[in-house]
This record gives C-alpha cells, sequence and structure tokens, in this order.
C-alpha cells in the first residue's frame, strides 16, 4: 500500500480507502490481509488482469490520439464487406498507403465485423449496416443501390410474387447466408411478400449465390454483387423484382473521432472512384436500374 501511494503521489491511507471502497462496491476480498506480505485474492488477480487490459488501451488510446494530430496513423484495421472487394479495393489500398503506417484488410460479413469493431479488434468497417440504433459512432454513407433478380437465361423473369412462388417449385431460391445483412434483409422482403421458399442453398460470398444460379438457381441480389463477380453473366439473366422495390446502403463506420479526418477523407476518396468509375460501369450493364443506384455524400454521427 505505501509502495503504491509513493508511486501515484498520493497517501497511504487514501490507497487503503480506495482499495476499501472497491471490495465495498463489488462485495469481494481483493487481498489476504492475514499473510505477510499480504497477497491477491483470486477475484484480486482477475481484477488486476482486466485493470492491465484497460490501462494498456488507454495507452494506445493516448498514442494514437498523437499520431492523429500529427495526421499520420501507425496502424488501422478495416473490414469490409465482400461486395466491394473489386470496386474499391484498389482505391482503399492506395488511400491508407498514404496516410497509415501498417493497415490490416479483412473481407467478409458486415455483422461479423460489426462485433469486431465494438470490441476493438476493428478500427473502421465499410459494410450494408451503418448501425444507427448505436451510440458512439460516426458514419459516412458512400453508396445506395437496388436489389434485382437474377435467373438462367432460359427462364422469364417473375411478375408477380405468386409467378416467383410457380418459380420456386422448379427452379432452387439460392439465398445469401442468413448470418448476412444482406441475407436478412432478403429475407424481410419474401416475409412482406408472403412468400416462404423451400429451403436450399445459401453462401457467405456473392460469388457462390451468382455460380449457383449459372448451374440453375435463382436469386435475389445486387449490381455491387455481381461486379464482384466480374460481371460474368453469360447464361444468366436479371430484372426487376416480382414485388416492390429494395435497396440497400454501403456505409463507412468508425468510432467516434477516434480516427480524426481520416474516415471523412477515405470516404471522399471512394465516393469518388464509385461516381466516376462504378456507377457509370453498372449503369452500362443494368440501364434499367440507373435511377436506383447514386452516390451518396453526407455523414451522421450517433443517428443524428
Amino acid at each position: 500500500m505505501a509502495a503504491a501511494a509513493r508511486q501515484i503521489g498520493v497517501s497511504q491511507p487514501a490507497v487503503s480507502q480506495i482499495i476499501g471502497d472497491i471490495e465495498s462496491r463489488s462485495g469481494t476480498i481483493l487481498f489476504d490481509r492475514s499473510v505477510r506480505p499480504m497477497a491477491l485474492t483470486a477475484s484480486g488477480m482477475v481484477l488486476r488482469q482486466h485493470a492491465m487490459s484497460l490501462t494498456t488501451e488507454a495507452r494506445r488510446i493516448a498514442i494514437r490520439l498523437r499520431e492523429t494530430q500529427a495526421g499520420r496513423i501507425n496502424l488501422v484495421r478495416v473490414g469490409s464487406v465482400d461486395s466491394l472487394s473489386r470496386a474499391v479495393m484498389g482505391q482503399l489500398s492506395a488511400f491508407l498507403r498514404t496516410r497509415v503506417d501498417q493497415a490490416v484488410i479483412h473481407s467478409g460479413l458486415t455483422e461479423t465485423h460489426a462485433t469486431a469493431l465494438f470490441t476493438r479488434q476493428l478500427d473502421l468497417i465499410i459494410g450494408v449496416n451503418d448501425f444507427e440504433d448505436i451510440a458512439g459512432l460516426e458514419r459516412w454513407p458512400l453508396m445506395e443501390e437496388p436489389y434485382l433478380f437474377l435467373c438462367p437465361a432460359g427462364e422469364k423473369i417473375p411478375g408477380t410474387p405468386q409467378d416467383l412462388l410457380a418459380m420456386s417449385r422448379r427452379i432452387p431460391f439460392i439465398r445469401f447466408s442468413a448470418r448476412s445483412r444482406t441475407g436478412q434483409e432478403i429475407e424481410r422482403y419474401l416475409r412482406r411478400l408472403r412468400l416462404d421458399l423451400p429451403a436450399g442453398q445459401e453462401f457467405d460470398s456473392p460469388y457462390g449465390v451468382t455460380a449457383a444460379c449459372r448451374q440453375g438457381g435463382m436469386a435475389i441480389t445486387t449490381p455491387l454483387c455481381l461486379l464482384e463477380c466480374d460481371l460474368a453473366l453469360d447464361g444468366l439473366r436479371w430484372g426487376k423484382l416480382p414485388g416492390p422495390t429494395m435497396g440497400r446502403g454501403l456505409t463507412i463506420v468508425a468510432r467516434r473521432r477516434e480516427l480524426g479526418r481520416l474516415p471523412a477523407d477515405l470516404a471522399a476518396t471512394l465516393r469518388r472512384t464509385l461516381r466516376d468509375d462504378v456507377v457509370p460501369r453498372l449503369a452500362s450493364v443494368f440501364p434499367d436500374f440507373v435511377g436506383q443506384m447514386h452516390v451518396v455524400a453526407r455523414r451522421t454521427e450517433d443517428g443524428a
């Protein structure tokens, strides 16, 4: 107690009082005072372990703040949804090279990346969920795009939910994984149409869905998902959904004010790429959906 008091510049009774307060509030005993020198109890060791993690994280945050103030960051860990990889990964890499000493980029499902963001295993994610109900985040929307229907070239695009239901008796409906935001949105859409399509194959990746459709399946997907497959659409037909239109948004999400201007500058860079290269390319392939594909330029914090 005396050594701790000297180290933090307070009196020894003050340290004893702090320890006593922690024990009282937690209902546990942190020190075994029956031995000399007194030792940590099991509860005390658990507290020490967590306290060390917290102080380490606090030091890292201080370092990060100094780096951000200086305009360059030592390490950034990014999670990007699979369907944006072909569209923006090159520009993402080039941008991070100019602003970050070390960058780690993970591709995969938005929901998986979200968990990593909230547990500080990732610093920034680019995905299809803006987590508007969660405080402490800043959000930088990038682009909105429509969902469309995909099927073999020899099939007719269903015009009504009943046509889709009849089609599902002949052709398997290929799903995006129920773990993915896209898969969840498609299932909600089908429920709104009061359709209970037979269970079949589901895939984590856009390529898996498109490949299964090429083998005789049908699916609901998006232009960016098809771009991820290099728009190799031979043998396939696409068209509007057999019901109301539906779309999704792509958004950069980061913890609020931890990365300085980096998220804003990254959003501006990716928006230029999407506006000048990606959207025109998609518009030439999917002219019927031009009005539903556009780049979004706004920022929100904590749902505001």
